[in-house]
Protein backbone atom coordinates (compact mmCIF):
# COMPACT_ATOMS: atom_id res chain seq x y z
CA UNK A 1 0.00 0.00 0.00
CA UNK A 2 1.46 3.43 -0.71
CA UNK A 3 2.76 5.53 2.02
CA UNK A 4 3.01 9.33 2.65
CA UNK A 5 5.26 11.20 5.38
CA UNK A 6 3.81 14.74 5.60
CA UNK A 7 5.03 17.90 6.89
CA UNK A 8 3.50 21.58 7.66
CA UNK A 9 6.16 23.78 9.26
CA UNK A 10 6.47 28.04 9.34
CA UNK A 11 9.31 29.58 7.68
CA UNK A 12 10.44 33.07 8.44
CA UNK A 13 10.08 34.87 5.44
CA UNK A 14 12.95 36.44 5.35
CA UNK A 15 14.71 32.10 5.60
CA UNK A 16 12.52 31.23 2.75
CA UNK A 17 15.33 31.64 -0.03
CA UNK A 18 17.33 29.22 2.04
CA UNK A 19 14.94 26.49 3.53
CA UNK A 20 14.40 26.42 -0.15
CA UNK A 21 17.58 25.75 -1.21
CA UNK A 22 18.28 23.17 1.59
CA UNK A 23 14.86 21.57 0.48
CA UNK A 24 16.17 21.27 -3.49
CA UNK A 25 19.12 19.21 -1.86
CA UNK A 26 17.68 17.24 0.56
CA UNK A 27 15.04 16.01 -1.88
CA UNK A 28 17.49 15.11 -4.80
CA UNK A 29 19.29 12.69 -1.90
CA UNK A 30 15.69 11.52 -0.97
CA UNK A 31 14.91 10.45 -4.53
CA UNK A 32 18.13 9.11 -5.21
CA UNK A 33 17.63 6.62 -2.67
CA UNK A 34 14.04 5.95 -3.67
CA UNK A 35 11.01 8.25 -2.98
CA UNK A 36 8.72 8.36 -5.51
CA UNK A 37 7.82 11.81 -4.90
CA UNK A 38 9.09 15.06 -3.14
CA UNK A 39 7.14 17.97 -3.21
CA UNK A 40 7.69 21.47 -0.86
CA UNK A 41 4.69 24.06 -1.28
CA UNK A 42 4.79 27.37 -0.01
CA UNK A 43 1.52 29.06 1.57
CA UNK A 44 -0.64 31.01 -1.37
CA UNK A 45 -4.20 30.78 0.05
CA UNK A 46 -4.48 29.60 3.38
CA UNK A 47 -6.78 31.80 5.72
CA UNK A 48 -6.50 31.98 9.29
CA UNK A 49 -9.11 30.31 11.15
CA UNK A 50 -10.75 30.55 14.05
CA UNK A 51 -10.93 26.74 15.60
CA UNK A 52 -8.32 25.51 13.13
CA UNK A 53 -6.03 26.60 10.18
CA UNK A 54 -2.95 25.33 8.79
CA UNK A 55 -1.21 28.82 10.54
CA UNK A 56 -3.12 28.01 13.81
CA UNK A 57 -1.65 24.77 13.68
CA UNK A 58 1.97 25.79 13.56
CA UNK A 59 1.26 29.58 15.50
CA UNK A 60 2.64 31.35 12.39
CA UNK A 61 4.35 34.92 13.61
CA UNK A 62 3.15 37.50 10.72
CA UNK A 63 6.73 37.35 9.68
CA UNK A 64 6.47 33.95 8.32
CA UNK A 65 4.59 31.93 6.01
CA UNK A 66 3.45 27.99 5.96
CA UNK A 67 5.02 25.37 4.51
CA UNK A 68 3.40 21.94 3.11
CA UNK A 69 5.41 18.94 2.08
CA UNK A 70 5.11 15.47 1.12
CA UNK A 71 7.37 12.56 0.20
CA UNK A 72 5.73 9.58 -1.07
CA UNK A 73 6.54 5.86 -1.27
CA UNK A 74 5.56 2.26 -2.45
CA UNK A 75 4.87 1.12 1.04
CA UNK A 76 5.82 1.86 4.99
CA UNK A 77 8.47 -0.63 4.62
CA UNK A 78 9.78 1.57 1.58
CA UNK A 79 9.70 4.65 3.67
CA UNK A 80 11.32 3.19 6.56
CA UNK A 81 14.14 1.85 3.99
CA UNK A 82 14.28 4.82 1.85
CA UNK A 83 14.68 7.05 5.45
CA UNK A 84 17.67 4.65 6.83
CA UNK A 85 19.31 5.29 3.21
CA UNK A 86 18.76 9.19 3.40
CA UNK A 87 20.40 9.60 7.05
CA UNK A 88 23.14 7.61 6.34
CA UNK A 89 24.17 9.42 3.43
CA UNK A 90 26.80 11.96 4.17
CA UNK A 91 25.58 14.93 2.27
CA UNK A 92 22.60 15.08 4.83
CA UNK A 93 24.67 15.47 7.99
CA UNK A 94 25.87 18.85 5.69
CA UNK A 95 22.25 19.97 5.94
CA UNK A 96 20.95 19.08 9.32
CA UNK A 97 21.41 21.18 12.16
CA UNK A 98 24.96 21.91 13.96
CA UNK A 99 26.94 24.66 15.97
CA UNK A 100 27.73 25.87 12.43
CA UNK A 101 24.16 25.19 10.46
CA UNK A 102 21.48 26.67 11.90
CA UNK A 103 18.01 25.64 10.31
CA UNK A 104 15.63 28.50 8.83
CA UNK A 105 12.85 27.27 10.43
CA UNK A 106 11.73 26.84 13.69
CA UNK A 107 11.38 22.74 14.15
CA UNK A 108 9.62 23.05 17.41
CA UNK A 109 6.86 23.63 15.83
CA UNK A 110 6.86 21.73 12.44
CA UNK A 111 3.82 19.28 12.31
CA UNK A 112 5.02 15.95 10.72
CA UNK A 113 3.24 12.61 10.63
CA UNK A 114 3.28 9.29 8.06
CA UNK A 115 0.37 7.87 6.31
CA UNK A 116 -1.40 5.26 5.18
CA UNK A 117 -2.69 6.65 1.44
CA UNK A 118 -6.43 4.70 1.46
CA UNK A 119 -7.70 7.02 -1.84
CA UNK A 120 -5.24 7.53 -5.13
CA UNK A 121 -6.56 8.38 -8.30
Amino acid sequence: MAYVDGFVLPVPKKNLQAYLRIARKAGKIWMEHGALEYKEAVADDVPKGKVTSFPLSVKLKPSETVIFSWITYKSRKHRDKVNAAVFEDPRMAKLMPSAKNKMPFDGKRMIFGGFKISVDH
